[in-house]
């Protein structure tokens, strides 16, 4: 156990004191004069950090409130009148439309954030050990089955140097050995042939993302300074993630899209 968890541990043998969430509740209840009672000491710098952070909560607990507020208000659309003769039953509707501006923010939100890490290729196929490798046999009697060659493209930096064959675990063969991908900019509708940086992750395995392998649906990161990308302050953008689409084993050549 660790030292600074005593109190913890002896919480969870004898339980707590009596009065313990009474305690708690009243010294939650008096959170808000601690808070003003810092906010009259603070000066300087200190004191417009805290008055920030202070007014930021403040404005969004009134939007909160707003929006609870108007959760289930009716508010009339025009665009909503049929053109035609409507039955008197359905008069006092007409144009009416419930908005539940609420649930409906809350909605947008998860689209964004579901948008924001969307990939053009969200599920790829399970490759098995059989084909991301082949067994090499070695030693004299051929015994020694400890060796792999990747039969899949893969990655390596440009100071790479294979070890001494005694100590090789995991050969990768020149010829499947990429530097360059072919991108594609979704927005631009153009393709570049870019420099690989180096492979961000690829799904199959977590060890297959340190050896470089790439595979369909990896994501990689390509040198995108020729692009002439900028940030909003101003700054070359220098390297930027891309998924690979194509199996590039099959086709000798590695496609991506830019995520953008």
């Amino acid at each position: 156990m660790p030292q600074n968890e005593h109190i913890e541990q002896h919480q969870r043998r004898h339980g707590h004191k009596p009065d313990h969430w009474e305690v708690q509740r009243k010294k939650e209840a008096r959170v808000h004069k601690n808070r003003s009672k810092m906010a009259q000491k603070l000066f300087g710098l200190k004191a417009k950090l805290y008055n920030k952070k202070r007014y930021t909560e403040k404005v969004q607990m009134k939007k909160t409130m707003k929006m609870h507020e108007q959760k289930n208000t009716e508010e009339k659309n025009d665009d909503a009148i049929p053109g035609g003769a409507v039955p008197v039953y359905l008069l006092d509707r007409e144009g009416m439309s419930r908005a539940k501006i609420l649930s409906n923010t809350i909605k947008q939100k998860r689209k964004e954030k579901a948008g924001k890490w969307a990939v053009p290729v969200p599920k790829v196929k399970a490759l098995t050990e059989d084909q991301m490798f082949t067994i090499v046999r070695s030693g004299k009697r051929k015994k020694k089955v400890w060796k792999r060659m990747i039969n899949k493209v893969s990655f390596v930096g440009e100071n790479f140097t294979r070890k001494p064959p005694k100590y090789e675990r995991f050969i990768r063969p020149m010829a499947l050995r990429f530097k360059k991908a072919h991108v594609t900019h979704p927005e631009l509708k153009a393709t570049f042939q870019l420099p690989i940086i180096g492979v961000k992750k690829n799904p199959q395995s977590h060890m297959y993302t340190t050896l470089g392998v790439i595979t369909k649906g990896s994501v990689i990161e390509v040198n995108v300074s020729d692009l002439g990308l900028v940030t909003p302050t101003g700054k070359v953008v220098w390297g930027k993630y891309a998924q690979v689409t194509n199996n590039p084993e099959l086709d000798g050549c590695i496609n991506a899209v830019l995520l953008v």
